[in-house]
């Protein structure tokens, strides 16, 4: 069952690893030095990744919402204008 696991691993990378792929996705597309077909092959794989991320963070988002109900809290929405930064 291991080797499941791993193989698992390797189609799904971490939430992590997508962001890492895409940024360097984004740069080798904004150097412009890529044919287009590799191009639009970037393209789709960040896509690809795109959604897959915003899923793990929709599975995460619904988990936090399991585990605060669980213990009668609320979820509010994060203001970044109510502390603001280096104060």
């Amino acid at each position: 069952m291991p080797a499941k696991a791993t193989a698992n691993k390797k189609s799904s990378p971490t939430f992590e690893q997508s962001l890492s792929e895409l940024e360097h996705i984004v740069q080798n597309l904004e150097q412009g030095e890529l044919s287009l077909d590799e191009s639009m092959e970037l393209f789709e794989r960040g896509l690809s990744l795109s959604k897959s991320s915003q899923e793990k963070l929709q599975q995460a988002e619904q988990k936090v919402k399991i585990l605060l109900a669980e213990n009668q809290q609320q979820l509010t929405d994060f203001d970044v204008t109510e502390q603001p930064l280096g104060e």
